[in-house]
């Protein structure tokens, strides 16, 4: 079994895979963007995005869009927003998306929208069904990494202690990762009665784990 990251490029002509490709990869309004989870039926697809850029341009564009069966936007800030759109599958995007999952490939989230119309994403699974030979249509490949599972997301989560997840998720119910910051590292460790150099290190240690896995999905 191998974890392999790829790098998918439509080469300009996303919008022959679907008309939501081209607009996750080469809208002016939108600066960033990451699929979370996703659900493939055949005929449709139901998809949530982490988006930055304007909410309000991206609502107003894929309004229009025939092939969005229907969304709904939950904003986090002025620039940033998660969207879940149900799309019609079309057959571009029907034709990747089998040939990427085919032969019980897995894909393993994020994937992520780069500025440059690229996307990039995980597989797992048996190393003779990731060579992907026959990407369909515009779409070309490019393998970047191969490794195990041990960088990915899930597994650096697990690699964190009980004292570190729950020193992470204080701190970001008090607000300690707030901009402006609006809790101290003091208020985390009392929180979860420890001293507040233990707390300190809880959060640097957790950090430097989730950061590391984030900056390698980039």
């Amino acid at each position: 079994m191998k974890h392999v990251r790829v790098r998918l490029s439509a080469n300009g002509r996303e919008g022959e895979i679907h008309p939501m490709y081209d607009v996750l990869a080469n809208a002016p309004f939108v600066e960033r963007a990451k699929a979370l989870q996703w659900n493939y039926t055949g005929d449709a697809f139901g998809i949530l995005h982490y988006v930055e850029g304007a909410p309000d341009a991206f609502e107003t564009r894929i309004a229009d869009i025939p092939a969005v069966r229907g969304y709904e936007i939950e904003r986090v800030g002025e620039r940033a927003f998660y969207v879940y759109i149900r799309d019609e599958t079309t057959a571009g995007l029907r034709d990747l998306f089998e040939q990427v999952t085919e032969g019980g490939l897995v894909i393993v989230p994020p994937w992520v929208y780069h500025e440059d119309g690229t996307v990039t994403l995980s597989l797992f699974g048996p190393e003779q069904e990731l060579q992907m030979e026959s990407v369909p249509g515009p779409v070309s490949v490019d393998i970047e990494q191969v490794s195990g599972l041990s960088t990915t997301t899930a597994a650096v989560e697990t690699q964190l202690s009980s004292r570190q997840r729950e020193a992470v998720s204080v701190a970001v119910e008090l607000g300690y990762y707030d901009v402006p910051r609006t809790a101290s590292h003091e208020e985390v460790a009392e929180a979860i009665d420890c001293a507040p150099s233990t707390a300190g290190e809880h959060l640097r240690k957790a950090e430097s784990k989730l950061i590391r896995t984030i900056v390698s999905t980039l």
